[in-house]
């Protein structure tokens, strides 16, 4: 079998190296999985320079996300059979021919969904549930302004806010990628954030700003949405892609009576088991149901993997690129 492998953390994945390797066996409890498709996730490139919480033993095969078929069974594995169609994080990563994963951490893959839309689907809407539904309570007709739009977890929010009945502002620094996410999910409006942005979601929402703000970016698009907020309005941090952390004075919440609202879809899961597993299967339960529409940007084979990485670093995908071995 190929898997891609990290055996030194360093720039511009000069640490990686794809080659092959003997097939492995599934332990107890595990399973075998030949993967179908691996999604390619900011955590995967971070993890290739060390710069990700989490810090495997070096060599490492990356790929934290993937769908396929389940080919063979470790001892005592009965809930599954081999051809099962899966999705799940591997233990194996996800950037190879196959992958070794727990049992229990396997999900069936949702009958609508192809191996590439299930591999990367999981994280992104999760992440946007818990932000829209548990952390801000969002209601219907309330306005979401989603920064990073076209991005994985900012395009998965844009579809989720739709189907719960709220108004859309899809905003993103490219009108190409704008074009690209109004055809495909009919926002209600469309913002290119280059210049300012402010004044253009205050007019969009009748002059009270947008009632919840979902934020992947950080930076200065964090600090215009400070002065774009409603009163009571709920800015969601989910992460920072633009390289800086911002602050926020306390006077601003005060004044203006928003919340500042951390977003850990995993950690909250851990935190409050419960509605953790509640939160999985809605997202899953919606999927089932084809109810949302998560977007494949390109799906490329494994010996491409770079050409996968770069679309990602270079910010060129529009929803999810995935690698299909």
């Amino acid at each position: 079998m190929r898997a891609l492998f990290v055996d030194a953390l360093a720039p511009d994945y000069a640490g990686c190296v794809l080659r092959e390797v003997e097939t492995p066996e599934p332990g107890p409890g595990e399973v075998r999985v030949r993967v179908k498709a691996a999604a390619v996730n900011f955590p995967d490139l971070l993890m290739t320079r060390g710069e990700y919480q989490h810090k495997p033993p070096l060599p490492f095969v990356p790929g934290l996300e993937v769908s396929g078929e389940i080919e063979a069974l470790g001892e005592g594995v009965t809930t599954w059979k081999v051809g099962d169609a899966v999705v799940g994080g591997p233990k194996f990563g996800g950037f190879s021919d196959v992958a070794i994963a727990s049992a229990q951490s396997l999900r069936r893959k949702p009958s609508p969904l192809s191996f590439a839309e299930a591999a990367g689907y999981g994280a992104a809407y999760l992440t946007a549930y818990v932000a829209l539904v548990r952390r801000a309570q969002v209601q219907p007709g309330e306005w979401v302004l989603v920064h990073g739009a076209a991005g994985g977890v900012g395009l998965a929010c844009v579809d989720l806010a739709l189907r719960l009945g709220c108004k859309v502002i899809a905003a993103s620094a490219s009108d190409f990628k704008l074009a690209i996410v109004r055809d495909a999910y009919r926002p209600d409006a469309c913002v290119n954030v280059t210049g300012g942005f402010r004044e253009v979601v205050k007019d969009i929402t009748g002059g009270r700003g947008a009632d919840v703000i979902y934020d992947p970016v950080g930076g200065d698009v964090f600090d215009e949405s400070v002065r774009c907020i409603a009163f009571d309005g709920r800015l969601l941090v989910i992460g920072f892609t633009s390289g800086r952390i911002p602050t926020v004075s306390v006077n601003m919440p005060l004044i203006k009576g928003f919340s500042v609202m951390g977003v850990r879809a995993g950690e909250y899961g851990r935190r409050f088991p419960e509605k953790g597993r509640e939160n999985t299967e809605a997202v899953w339960r919606m999927a089932e149901e084809g109810l949302i529409s998560p977007r494949v940007h390109a799906s490329l084979p494994l010996e491409r993997w770079r050409d996968a990485f770069d679309l990602l670093a270079n910010r060129e995908v529009v929803g999810k690129a995935v690698i299909a071995p």
